[in-house]
């Protein structure tokens, strides 16, 4: 039996991938402000989403528009009103409330979030 694929089966995926992982991430919901260029001509777009799971560096976010991974975001707290720059690095699936995408904070700012880690 190869040993990575006996730790594959034996452990739950969480475990698995808890090394790569900056940070302790929480559920917490916060309502934000997207916003990003949509044409090359530097026409901005903006929506309103909000967090299932933040941490200091990012956060699993709730877009009502699909973005694709790599696209460059301004986020802004909207209980906090700070505002950071961001970069979607996942993208997950369409859910009623809208698309699950992996944001990692570019210029994490400490305590961005409103809470402590």
């Amino acid at each position: 039996m190869n040993p990575s694929s006996a730790w594959s089966e034996n452990h739950p995926k969480d475990l698995r991938t808890a090394a790569k992982r900056r940070g302790q991430r929480m559920n917490y919901r916060v309502p934000v402000r997207i916003e990003w260029d949509c044409d090359p001509a530097g026409t901005s777009c903006l929506e309103t989403g909000f967090t299932r799971v933040v941490n200091e560096y990012g956060c699993l976010l709730v877009s009502p528009k699909e973005l694709g991974v790599q696209q460059r975001l301004r986020v802004t707290n909207l209980v906090t009103r700070q505002q950071t720059e961001a970069e979607v690095v996942w993208k997950g699936t369409q859910r009623p409330d809208g698309w699950d995408l992996g944001v990692k904070l570019t210029d994490a700012i400490m305590d961005f979030w409103g809470i402590g880690f």
